[in-house]
């Protein structure tokens, strides 16, 4: 294990009570074991000296895809890990869109013993469905068992209202939770953007706010009679909001993500028709992306994901319409993000999914475990090819304005800085 001293750190960390004072902290053995204003170096420790150097609680992405096993071209689970820590994610929760699907519980194991002794720590999610193909379900107990954290089908809608009902009712026997991409597949047709005016200027067929609107209508009625648990990932527009927010007043246990990228862009870039920009759910418009920050900073949202989704140039680099959706954003999401939240809220928002999906992030605290993101503020920058560490370079933010750098982590006993 590797022995550290962080030298002036300012620590964000509302539950520590240390929160906002800079301060060294010393770390031995994976253990936060000394948090003072002046620690002397010691032999055998390396020591992180980084100018406005800031640390919080771990984070956690909530939505990566990596593709192994089956497109390692796209990305590996080890260089994607790696890419994780660089980004300041001390854990990422693995999309089953893999070939084969992650969708029994050899798959699991699988991914798991691929991610052992990383500094990153994955959490597989298991396919809803067998296969993804929305048809019956998966081995959802034996995947529990083996390590799966939640289950669902990555950018697919279960169409079947009847399988979601049964799929809620069966995992509150082992307190699992679901989460549940909400697009109505009638409504969308062949869209590839979202459906308003920039769409008719550019000719391009629209995906109407209703499509996602009316499955999660669908799927917060079906919570609300069965009772459990449901996760809907990266909402993106207003009638979401709304839904939402009135489901969680009914108390229905719901939650919510968006997407760095529905956050920070509008619609207005696909005017190159550049397919970097082409993602699930559209970029929607100016008033919608300031619709989604005010239902961050209210807490509507529950937590931010970069959905980062690495593909390759040969399903990326064409014609808008035949170009497959997605955009990486491990890399840039917290430079991102600084643009246009609260440092506070960031650090909230990026920590949240692991009280969501039950997984402990230790206070910075003495005697607690280092579980660890590390970052600046003040930096301003902007997004290049040098700065992409995975092995595809979809990236929708590149030459985008940046505020504030991921620096690196500590967890696992292990030190990543990204130099």
């Amino acid at each position: 294990m590797t022995q550290v001293i962080l030298k002036q750190a300012k620590i964000i960390d509302a539950s520590s009570p240390f929160h906002n004072q800079v301060m060294d902290i010393k770390i031995e053995n994976g253990t936060i074991t000394q948090i003072e204003k002046e620690i002397t170096t010691t032999s055998g420790f390396e020591v992180v000296n980084v100018p406005n150097l800031h640390v919080s609680q771990g984070w956690m992405d909530s939505s990566v895809s990596f593709g192994e096993p089956g497109y390692e071209d796209r990305e590996t689970i080890e260089n994607g890990l790696k890419v994780a820590a660089k980004s300041g994610f001390t854990a990422v929760m693995l999309q089953p869109n893999s070939n084969p699907t992650i969708d029994n519980q050899a798959q699991v194991r699988f991914v798991l013993d691929r991610a052992k002794n990383q500094a990153t720590t994955l959490y597989p999610i298991g396919a809803l469905t067998k296969g993804s193909e929305g048809t019956d379900l998966a081995e959802l107990y034996d995947m529990k068992n083996a390590g799966a954290i939640a289950f669902g089908d990555y950018k697919k809608a279960l169409q079947n209202a009847n399988l979601q009902k049964i799929a809620l009712q069966y995992v509150q026997d082992f307190d699992g939770l679901i989460i549940t991409f909400c697009q109505d597949s009638t409504l969308k047709g062949i869209g590839i953007a979202n459906e308003g005016v920039i769409s008719t200027k550019l000719g391009m067929k629209g995906i109407p706010a209703l499509a996602e609107e009316l499955q999660v209508a669908r799927n917060l009625f079906l919570l609300e009679y069965t009772g459990g648990k449901l996760h809907i990932p990266t909402i993106s527009t207003q009638g979401s909001i709304k839904l939402i927010k009135a489901a969680k007043a009914k108390g229905l246990h719901i939650t919510c993500s968006v997407a760095v990228h529905n956050l920070v862009l509008n619609e207005e870039v696909l005017m190159g028709f550049d397919s970097r920009y082409k993602v699930l759910p559209p970029l929607r418009d100016e008033a919608t992306r300031k619709a989604l920050i005010d239902a961050v900073l209210d807490g509507t949202i529950d937590c931010i994901t970069s959905d980062h989704n690495p593909l390759d140039i040969e399903l990326k680099k064409l014609e808008f319409d035949l170009a497959k959706d997605g955009t990486i954003g491990l890399e840039s999401a917290f430079g991102a993000l600084s643009t246009v939240l609260p440092l506070e809220v960031i650090i909230n928002k990026l920590t949240a999914s692991k009280l969501i999906f039950k997984i402990n992030n230790p206070t910075i605290a003495i005697g607690n475990k280092a579980d660890i993101s590390l970052f600046t503020t003040e930096d301003n920058w902007t997004f290049g090819k040098e700065n992409i560490l995975s092995k595809s370079k979809n990236s929708a933010f590149l030459a985008q304005k940046m505020k504030g750098k991921a620096i690196g982590i500590y967890n696992n006993g292990q030190l990543i800085i990204n130099n």
